[in-house]
């Protein structure tokens, strides 16, 4: 493959007579990231000002009803189109998806046109056999058929090229699929990243293999090739971090620049994800694409494929806000949507509370948070009960997922919740030494570029030197429950969710804790708290000490 990025370079005809034969024309619509988001998302997407590029704004943006609407608009301006995603459609989901397993996502994508999808992370939330039911269809094992019509499944193909099965040593789904185009093909891969192990619960990914990346690609390119493909395009489920603007690129640095830097030569385009940011770059020649998160950007790619050499000889991509003030609701959505409404809105709707004030995910440099902190206070006061219940409770970040946004009236229902805590994970307590808890906390910079800084209940403080190497930055004179110093050799009672408690997010510490109690669902404890304890005012995080 060679083209100028963002900008179509059509060969001339060799024959100087002859005309020049006009490339086909290709769009592809993307998205990433969209975690069953059906409804706009609270907090829209936040964007430079464009009468002051120093300050941010938010643009009430996504939804379902409003992404299929722009959906048809973009191709209805191609001959030839695609709609494609690059992981974690799914998982992580606010409370009409999740209610359903994900179920109304699948049907809402499907519906939309969707056609490929590479597998994400949070596809494994729930293991490879429910992975399999979203593709292939049927009722959920354990809650049956809850929604308004038997679920069929996915009509897109998913795909996972490194993936691996390993009691057969194939893939879970085929590793790519061929599209044609006015006789050109151009071969789409899906993939997620190898970590996927690392930050997904143990049991969701038990027996599988996820290889590297970039080997895993380029391992196919002359398979492809010898069945007559040039272009290439990889649906990646990691990505990067940019700098600029939500449709720039003028800096990018994350996992995504070295796998595409290895990426054999013949790979064209990548549509990546992951990391929740928006961009559209080059990198080391080649078009890298991502749409940020929630179904708040769709990302148009337009190619030029050259009608003799079969590669792609022009590219380029625009980000499109999903604005909400612009895009009418689609009708067809807008009633797939209120058919599941009717079955979850008596749940959804029930008033858990009052808040003074939004409370934030956002962590402080020492990686504490508002929110954290009253998510920890929940799933501890649930568990404590009697003698053996908990002294203190710890939740990871990652499963605190949107903001609890105050509304108005301050009010806050089951399903504000259910959009923070969104997994349903079952509260696990269990035995810790004072010696074993610190080792736990160490255990938050396994990945230094991606520390999982754990929230704590309250009475529990700590503090970190961020200057100590890996294994000694908790500082055991500054770990105490209630004033008193943590002392290694005593046995504390200590909650955490089923997700650490198997080890997730490399918290294998965990998994040695001893007298294991199972309680009840978190978001249930959340909600619990809320009706005792409303209305809520967030609280300076003091819980965790950065030191240096």
């Amino acid at each position: 493959m060679r083209f100028a990025f963002a900008a179509a370079l059509i060969g001339l005809a060799s024959n100087a007579v002859a005309e020049p034969v006009a490339p086909v024309e290709l769009r592809i619509l993307a998205i990433n990231d969209f975690h069953g988001n059906l409804r706009p998302p609270p907090g829209g997407i936040r964007i430079a000002d464009p009468d002051d590029t120093a300050r941010k704004v938010t643009v009430p943006a996504g939804g379902a009803e409003h992404m299929a609407t722009l959906i048809k608009q973009l191709r209805a301006g191609s001959t030839n189109n695609i709609f494609v995603a690059a992981g974690d459609l799914i998982g992580a989901s606010p409370f009409l998806s999740a209610m359903f397993h994900d179920e109304p996502t699948i049907e809402s994508l499907s519906i939309m046109g969707l056609e490929i999808a590479s597998v994400g992370n949070h596809e494994f939330d729930e293991g490879i056999d429910e992975l399999r039911r979203m593709q292939n269809g049927g009722c959920h094992p354990i809650d049956k058929c809850q929604g308004p019509r038997p679920f069929s499944g996915a009509t897109f193909r998913y795909l996972a090229a490194s993936t691996i099965e390993k009691s057969t040593g194939k893939t879970i789904f085929p590793p790519y699929e061929i599209k044609w185009f006015d006789g050109i093909p151009v071969a789409f891969i899906g993939l997620t990243l190898k970590g996927t192990p690392d930050i997904v619960s143990p049991p969701g990914v038990a027996g599988l293999e996820f290889k590297d990346e970039a080997g895993t690609v380029n391992a196919l390119v002359p398979e492809l090739r010898a069945r007559g493909v040039e272009a290439i395009v990889v649906l990646i489920h990691e990505g990067g971090f940019p700098t600029g603007g939500y449709n720039e690129c003028p800096g990018i640095s994350g996992p995504i620049v070295d796998i595409v830097k290895r990426f054999d030569r013949a790979i064209d385009v990548i549509v990546s994800g992951h990391t929740h940011q928006a961009y559209t770059c080059e990198i080391d020649g080649r078009l890298v694409t991502s749409g940020d998160k929630f179904g708040t950007i769709v990302t148009a790619i337009d190619l030029k494929l050259d009608r003799g050499t079969r590669d792609i000889v022009g590219a380029r991509a625009d980000n499109i806000i999903v604005r909400t003030g612009v895009y009418a609701r689609d009708s067809e959505q807008a009633a797939l949507l209120e058919a599941y409404d009717k079955v979850a809105g008596p749940i959804a709707n029930r008033v858990a509370g009052s808040i003074a004030a939004t409370l934030s995910r956002a962590p402080n440099e020492a990686g504490e948070s508002v929110l954290g902190d009253i998510i920890a206070d929940a799933q501890l006061a649930a568990t404590r009960g009697d003698s053996n219940g908990a002294a203190i409770a710890f939740t990871n970040p990652g499963g605190i997922r949107t903001d609890i946004v105050k509304k108005p009236d301050g009010s806050v229902s089951y399903a504000d919740l259910f959009a923070s805590q969104p997994f349903r994970n079952q509260l696990v307590t269990l035995t810790l030494t004072g010696a074993g808890i610190k080792d736990m906390l160490e255990q938050q910079w396994l990945d230094p570029a991606r520390p999982r800084i754990l929230q704590v209940s309250k009475g529990f403080s700590y503090a970190w030197d961020s200057t100590k190497p890996f294994g000694r930055r908790v500082m055991a004179d500054r770990m105490s429950l209630n004033g008193q110093r943590i002392d290694p050799a005593t046995a504390y009672r200590v909650t955490v969710n089923n997700f650490l408690a198997v080890g997730g997010d490399g918290f294998t510490v965990l998994k040695d804790g001893a007298g294991l109690r199972f309680g009840g669902y978190d978001v249930e404890a959340l909600y619990t708290y809320f009706r005792t304890s409303s209305p809520i005012s967030p609280t300076t995080p003091d819980r965790i000490a950065r030191v240096n």
